[in-house]
């Protein structure tokens, strides 16, 4: 059930992170999925180095607002790793 979990949350994490990044991203699904699973197991690592309570019986607010801080900044990164490779130059 735990990697079931982690796909749903890199999933909602990925999209959220989708949200704050302005503009269009032309990324793939799967690939935001992967960035969100990245992202919430880097922001709870992050979240834990900071002294955020992310052992709490509940939805960790502050855990999840540095889970989409991560995950936007790597959608932002992927993404204009990705526009810059299709740029043609003509």
């Amino acid at each position: 059930m735990g990697i079931i979990t982690a796909l749903i949350v890199g999933l909602i994490v990925g999209a959220l992170g989708r949200l704050v990044v302005p503009g269009r991203q032309n990324m793939p699904i799967w690939l935001h999925m992967l960035i969100g699973v990245g992202a919430a197991l880097l922001g709870t690592v992050i979240a834990r180095a900071a002294g955020i309570a992310t052992q709490t019986s509940g939805v960790d607010w502050a855990e999840l607002l540095v889970q989409v801080v991560v995950a936007a900044i790597a959608v932002a990164i992927v993404a204009g790793v990705g526009s810059r490779r299709s740029v043609t130059h003509r």
